[in-house]
């Protein structure tokens, strides 16, 4: 504002002296930054003309007073206005003096106002002085009136800037209605303090300008003024309801988030147990025939779904009450923004708020229904759940109690924990009998004793178990194999399949198979189903002591297989391997008598006991020299040597460490090795057993002359109990219908998935992929002088030179041949159709099996062999050599002397490196030249029947056979 005229000023300040003394008289520089009222055009006019008579009279007064005492003071005021921006020191100060300012002038004004009125009534009114008095009201009216101009004109200046002013403040007021909604913050203080700066410098340029102070803050302009300070304290605090209403819907809106993404997470979550609920589903009512191991395995698989669905439906139920919350604390939030007292500055910020509030309550409530419409369909799924559930467990309850439909883990369970409770001494020896022999028959009782125990106490289920009667089928047999490996939880090769295969086979023919294994620190436990550990030691003899032997029982395959695990000082099977060991001998004897103590102290009345290979040649004469001398008689020995490479030769004092005697089986007939002078102990079992098998026909014949490597002779001594029989392989998990390992599963009725195979291979391994028709050899084998190494080597340098692609799996203990094979490698390290894998990988030999066309095995001899069933299997077709089981199940596509329905290979009988190039040579002729008949011997390959099924019947056969003589020597 600009400053007063300056001749006006020093008139209008003559009328008002002021009695100070001269240490008390100070100028006051007042700034105008005043705000004008809201006056009309004609209220500005009538406050002008209503300004003079009241200055009138009382500056009459005031100049009469200072007549009479004759002291008018020479006082010049400055009266030009400074801005605010010279207005110095703090508001604390400001305030505090500006206070005692308006007190001095009050004080001053009533002071000479009594003392005119004193000194005007004692001295009285004189005529002479009537006339001083006219002349001086004379001049004082042409001063006011002179004043009265200026002041009208300083008024229309006031409210030109009071215009400015409210422009500005609008300003103002949008830039903090900005804010609070960009920052949730504002500053209403400075706009505070600016306010009372203004109201204090109005108070001094009043005085100063000799206004009344209380005549000033009557006025409507100083009046306005303190509405504007309510308005701004009002503002602060709309300002802070708002920012904490602001904090509270963010609050809000992040806990929103938080739900939705909890509700999408249970929604994904939902949607896929109902997926597997509508698989499940589906696949149940595809079971045919019925069987309740499926039945079973599909009721636990839906109750533990419906356990899942129903446990993320009750976490939506929950969502659904926080959403209930959210929606409570918008309608708080809506309530207080109503009641609430918001100022004309924040009407952006107010409906901000509210457009906010709004997005938050029609999100919540979308998310209502959206969370309420998957309950009730959630809710109508688990009705239709528990429905088929129902009617899927009134179908299994028709099939609890059938002995055929029991599967076989559950038989094997009950085996394990009957001879637990025997060996824990908790039941007595006739028993654990009665119980096994009810439970290898299968008895329905056996079912309806276990079921109706369920979750009861150990000794609920014993007591329950022990009302049982004897009942049963005769021609069931109780069966023991003791050996040194089982598929798949300890494998070395072909052993361990034929233990695991068989034993299972028997096993569904209804007969009870038991396993015993030592308990290798090597083993695939992850394979083993229940291992535990049982509260019994079994103490068994060893080089003069007693040792004490810890006995574990688990599920294998299905199978109940024992684990023993010897605490002797040598530590015999914690070696991380399986043989090899410079003590196998000492190992695997104590391992049999060991074994053998389990089944003396276990009581049972088994009918056959099957021993494998030398490792476990030693059950034999254990058990007829020492066990059956007491009492121990019941069984008969069955031996399986399924190499007879490898014999199990030693010192004959050696055989004295599992306590057989060794004058009485150091004997030529007995246990004398035939050609090193020795203990032979697969000679022993040989000798000892009741029934001695070898795994295919034709390597019976071979071992009867040179290739039983020095048991030949024996071995055409005992032959009346001498048979071979050909290996099986298990169906189950060689099935490239469901093999999981495979890229693509696949069929004989659809070979499309053998191409994938062979494509996914050809990527995973780097090899040529364009030439789809190229054929693919593979060969999958231990790298050891019997499968014919010079012939292998041979075969992928063939295979390079007749356009085919070779891969190789496998490798050799032998140190040597591993090098000799790894320079192989080197050698087609950079030929992208040779590969040669120096390793043994499992998940890898399924693939190579389904991605091959044609699989080599050119063994030197072989008793059994199984990749070449296996080969088949999988639509691979094999190239042989004729010698042992390779004999008995590959036949040549080209040997018109067999019938057609037989020819599924290709063989070639000589060792020399020309027979097998002219066999591969013609397989290679039939896969380019004749597509149609190739992929005809494929799928005639895939579907021969190489299950255990034929073989577990021969083996019945002569276990039967064995077992009647056995009846008929006790009978007589």
């Amino acid at each position: 504002m600009a400053a007063c005229g300056a001749a006006a000023a020093a008139d209008y300040s003559a009328l008002l002296p002021l009695r100070c003394g001269p240490g008390t008289r100070r100028r006051f520089a007042v700034s105008c930054r005043a705000r004008p009222g809201n006056l009309s055009t004609q209220q500005k006019k009538k406050r002008g003309k209503n300004i003079a008579p009241k200055q009138l009279s009382s500056n009459t007064k005031l100049l009469l007073t200072t007549e009479e005492n004759g002291q008018l003071p020479n006082t010049s005021l400055r009266t030009s206005m400074q801005s605010h921006q010279k207005s110095t020191s703090s508001e604390d100060d400001t305030t505090g003096a500006i206070g005692q300012r308006d007190e001095k002038f009050a004080d001053i004004g009533n002071e000479q106002q009594e003392r005119s009125k004193d000194k005007h009534f004692e001295s009285g009114v004189q005529l002479e002085d009537l006339g001083e008095m006219i002349q001086n009201m004379e001049k004082n009216i042409l001063l006011l009136n002179q004043a009265h101009l200026q002041a009208i004109e300083d008024v229309g200046r006031i409210l030109t800037e009071k215009e400015a002013l409210q422009k500005k403040v609008n300003i103002l007021e949008m830039k903090l209605s900005k804010t609070l909604a960009a920052e949730g913050d504002i500053n209403t203080d400075v706009l505070g303090n600016h306010l009372e700066k203004f109201t204090i410098e109005m108070l001094i340029e009043s005085a100063l300008t000799g206004g009344n102070p209380v005549h000033l803050r009557e006025s409507p302009l100083y009046m306005e003024l303190t509405v504007l300070k309510e308005e701004n304290m009002l503002l602060k605090a709309d300002a802070q309801f708002l920012k904490a209403k602001i904090i509270e819907l963010a609050q809000a809106e992040e806990f929103l988030f938080k739900l939705e993404k909890e509700r999408s997470l249970l929604d994904a979550s939902i949607r896929e147990h109902e997926s597997r609920f509508l698989v499940a589903q589906t696949d149940i009512w595809k079971v045919a025939p019925l069987q309740y191991d499926v039945w079973m395995e599909k009721v636990e698989n839906l109750q533990h779904i419906l356990g899942c669905l129903t446990n993320d439906v009750n976490k939506y139920v929950a969502l659904l009450d926080q959403h209930d919350d959210l929606q409570d604390k918008i309608d708080e939030l809506e309530a207080s923004v109503r009641e609430g007292r918001t100022s004309e500055f924040s009407p952006y910020v107010v409906e901000l708020l509210q457009q906010k509030l709004k997005a938050a309550k029609s999100h919540r409530q979308e998310g209502h229904q959206e969370t309420n419409s998957h309950i009730q369909v959630y809710q109508q799924l688990i009705e239709e759940f528990q429905e088929n559930l129902g009617k899927l467990m009134e179908e299994s309850g028709r099939l609890e109690y059938s002995a055929n439909g029991m599967p076989s883990e559950f038989w094997s369970h009950i085996l394990l924990m009957i001879d637990g409770w025997f060996l824990e001494r908790k039941i007595s020896n006739t028993d654990a009998n009665m119980l096994r022999e009810m439970t290898w028959k299968r008895d329905d009782r056996i079912c309806e004793a276990y079921f109706a125990c369920s979750g009861a106490k150990e000794g609920d289920v014993m007591e329950g178990f022990l009302k049982l009667t004897l009942s049963g089928n005769s021609s069931a047999l109780h069966i023991v194999h003791i050996a040194a490996e089982m598929a798949p939880v300890a494998k070395v090769g072909g052993l361990a399949d034929v233990v695991a295969g068989l034993g299972k086979a028997l096993q569904t023919n209804g007969h009870l198979v038991e396993i015993i294994l030592p308990k290798y620190d090597c083993m695939q436990l992850d394979q083993i189903t229940n291992l535990k550990v049982l509260d019994v030691v079994i103490q068994s003899y060893f080089d003069g002591n007693l040792f004490s032997n810890n006995v574990w029982t688990g599920t294998v395959e299905g199978l109940p297989v024992y684990f023993i695990e010897p605490q002797h000082p040598s530590k015999f099977f914690w070696r991380a391997q399986y043989y090899g060991e410079h003590d196998d001998f000492k190992r695997y004897s104590y391992f049999s008598r060991a074994a053998l103590e389990l089944l003396y102290q276990s009581g049972k009345k088994i009918d056959i006991i099957h021993c494998h290979d030398w490792q476990t040649a030693f059950v034999a004469p254990l058990y007829w020299d020492i066990y059956a001398t007491r009492g121990f008689s019941s069984a008969r020995i069955c031996f399986t040597c399924h190499n007879f490479e490898y014999q199990g030769t030693a010192p004959a004092p050696d055989l004295s460490y599992c306590g057989l005697d060794v004058e009485k089986l150091d004997r030529p007939d007995r246990m004398q090795d035939n050609a090193h002078g020795r203990i032979n102990v697969a000679k022993g079992g040989i000798v000892y057993s009741n029934i001695v098998t070898t795994v295919s026909p034709t390597y019976a014949l071979e071992v009867r002359s040179e290739g039983g490597h020095g048991l030949q002779d024996t071995l055409k001594t005992h032959s009346r109990k001498f048979v071979g029989i050909l290996n099986g392989i298990d169906t189950e998990t060689w099935n490239p219908s469901t093999d999981r390992f495979l890229a693509v599963q696949y069929s004989a009725t659809d070979l499309q998935g053998k191409a994938a195979n062979k494509a996914f291979l050809r990527k995973q391994l780097g090899l040529y992929s364009e030439d789809a028709p190229q054929p693919l050899v593979g060969c999958i084998t231990r790298l050891v002088p019997q499968k014919g190494l010079h012939l292998i080597r041979h075969a992928i340098y063939k295979t390079a030179e007749l356009g085919g692609q070779f891969v190789l799996l496998g490798s050799s203990p032998v140190p040597h041949i591993q090098r000799e094979f790894e320079g192989v490698a080197d050698q087609f390290q950079n030929n992208n159709n040779i590969r040669l894998i120096l390793k043994y990988d499992e998940a890898l030999s399924h693939c190579i099996y389904a991605a091959s066309d044609m699989f080599i095995i050119p063994s030197m001899f072989e008793p059994c062999g199984l990749t070449q069933m296996i080969a088949m299997r999988y639509g691979s077709v094999p190239i042989v050599r004729k010698t042992g089981g390779l004999s008995d199940s590959v036949f040549d596509f080209d040997d018109e002397t067999l019938p057609a329905e037989l020819r599924n290979g290709f063989t070639f009988a000589r060792t020399d490196e020309q027979d097998l190039t002219s066999c591969l040579e013609r397989a290679f002729r039939y896969y380019s030249r004749k597509p149609m008949v190739w992929k005809q011997l494929v799928q005639k390959d895939m579907q021969i029947d190489f299950s255990w099924v034929s073989p577990a019947s021969q083996y019945e056969n002569l276990y039967h056979s064995a077992v009647a003589q056995a009846r008929g020597v006790a009978q007589t």
